[in-house]
């Protein structure tokens, strides 16, 4: 007896001498370091919107599902299976157990009261429209025309047990719920810190990683969350994301190996940068296009929103400007099975200066001056005096530049609607049209221009009740076309994904058509 209580204590204090020389880790410790080129407007699921936060969420939190490494495709996560009911209208998923970061249990009813969360009225989500588009009774709540929870095709069947009633057979559904607007979450510790949960000393969260530090326009940096459900396949033990909105800057630093992986390009060295092996390219569904206030005049005048769109040779662009392989269009949502873009106007110099002159502005006398607003960035900027150099050739029209930070421009875009032409960017969310098309739904939270057309709208809600196939796909091209000849936006190309990663060194990132890289997956090759 005494001989093992003596074998305790020695092991207990070994423990203690172990732990006490142990170095805490700090962002100067990060095993992979990269540049998420701004500084997020949140990392709360129910109050982001871009691709920056999104790749915070992929190491912070976890869904039902996650997208597969190469494919893009729902593959499990938090829901380690699911069956839908013979009508399609029905999902259930199961969950496995798993825990929050501060060991409390993940459970349905923790996805219900995400779910719920979001599409409060008073949580102002932006995407809280993408719920409501598939799930039965979330847009009457998210409106407030009913205030009742339960009302929302929802269901904790048990801790581990989900159900979820769709509007319509929705096959996309399933991949919808990688997205953060369908996240968990930890309600326990929303309800304690308010606000402020999403502070590193608060912070709860059911992902791979940890917050440990965040640095406000400087970086924030996570580390490998030990309660994770599947913590013995993450390899990364910690990463470093960067709000460096220099491309230069970041550039340089990627070539001094001060970065592991840089997400922006400079695109007046293009030529450079693609000499490079670590420099990769890879096709994606997303498009880049400037947005129009349809509610500020002159803009509300669909000549003037056509004569804009016509002026610009988005072929030139590409190949002048941004020169990446980028596809220029005439459409805004990108060729899928089944699904046919359809184009607007075109560039067409004649007809830009015809309808100019039909809005009440020949050779543009009379057109009031504006502003194109950017975010903070080298490449966008680059394209906006692109763009302006075409109006003023093309049509005779003034305009000015302006660039905000990024969470500033984000506000202006989105809540505010104080411009009158803004850079704007899709990358989609899930690969379907509808994704794209939904964006510009009366009153939805990614209807930056307030684009409105009932018509438009009567379609897609009926391609949301639809099972894929012919009459899916043509009430959504019917949807586009509409949109397409009021030019409510001016597409300019389908991205290709730009990113500097050295793939001889790191691997578990790969090329994929949402340009998605979740962190459980990279490693350092041996």
């Amino acid at each position: 007896m005494k001989k093992s209580l003596l074998i305790v204590a020695s092991l207990l204090m070994a423990t203690a001498l172990f732990a006490e020389g142990q170095k805490e880790l700090t962002a100067n410790d990060a095993e992979f370091i990269m540049n998420n080129a701004a500084e997020p407007q949140s990392i709360d699921p129910s109050h982001i919107q871009g691709v920056p936060e999104h790749r915070i969420y992929m190491a912070l939190f976890e869904g039902l599902t996650i997208n597969d490494p190469k494919t893009s495709s729902a593959v499990p996560g938090i829901a380690e299976s699911w069956t839908a009911s013979a009508d399609g209208k029905t999902v259930t998923f199961k969950l496995r157990k798993s825990t929050w970061s501060d060991g409390t249990p993940v459970t349905a009813k923790n996805f219900v009261d995400g779910w719920i969360r979001t599409l409060k009225p008073e949580t102002a989500a932006e995407y809280a429209y993408m719920i409501g588009m598939v799930v039965k009774g979330a847009a009457d709540f998210n409106a407030g025309t009913n205030k009742d929870p339960a009302s929302v095709g929802v269901k904790a069947i048990d801790d581990y047990t989900l159900q979820v009633e769709l509007l319509g057979p929705a096959a996309y559904f399933v991949d919808m719920t990688a997205h953060y607007s369908f996240a968990p979450l930890p309600m326990h510790a929303i309800e304690k810190f308010g606000d402020d949960w999403i502070k590193p000393e608060n912070f709860v969260g059911n992902g791979p990683f940890s917050l440990k530090e965040w640095k406000p326009q400087d970086y924030i940096f996570v580390v490998k969350n030990p309660k994770y459900w599947d913590a013995k396949n993450v390899k990364l033990s910690s990463i470093k994301l960067l709000a460096v909105t220099d491309e230069k800057t970041s550039y340089n630093m990627f070539t001094k190996g001060e970065l592991d992986w840089d997400t922006s390009t400079p695109t007046d060295i293009i030529d450079e940068v693609k000499l490079r092996p670590d420099f990769n390219v890879n096709p994606q569904i997303a498009t880049y296009y400037y947005c129009f206030n349809n509610k500020r005049a002159p803009f509300d005048n669909v000549l003037v929103r056509r004569a804009l769109s016509a002026a610009v040779d988005k072929k030139g662009l590409v190949e002048k400007v941004t020169k990446a392989g980028q596809l220029p269009t005439d459409a805004f949502t990108p060729p899928m099975a089944g699904f046919t873009p359809q184009n607007g106007v075109g560039f067409d110099v004649a007809k830009a200066k015809a309808y100019l002159a039909q809005a009440g502005y020949p050779d543009g006398k009379g057109f009031p001056s504006f502003t194109i607003k950017y975010n903070t960035n080298e490449g966008h900027k680059k394209i906006a005096e692109y763009i302006q150099e075409q109006w003023k050739t093309n049509l005779g029209l003034d305009c000015n530049l302006q660039n905000e930070e990024w969470k500033t421009f984000l506000d202006t875009r989105s809540n505010t609607h104080d411009f009158s032409v803004a850079r704007h960017g899709w990358v989609g969310d899930y690969a379907d049209p509808s994704n794209f098309l939904e964006l510009f739904l009366a009153g939805g939270g990614n209807n930056d221009g307030q684009y409105e057309n009932p018509k438009f709208d009567t379609l897609i809600k009926k391609a949301a009740t639809l099972p894929n196939g012919t009459e899916r796909s043509k009430a959504l091209m019917d949807a586009e076309k509409i949109f397409a000849d009021e030019q409510g936006m001016l597409p300019l190309y389908w991205y290709v994904d730009l990113d500097m990663i050295d793939l001889t060194k790191w691997t578990g990132w790969y090329g994929n058509p949402l340009g998605v890289h979740n962190w459980k997956f990279i490693s350092k090759k041996k």
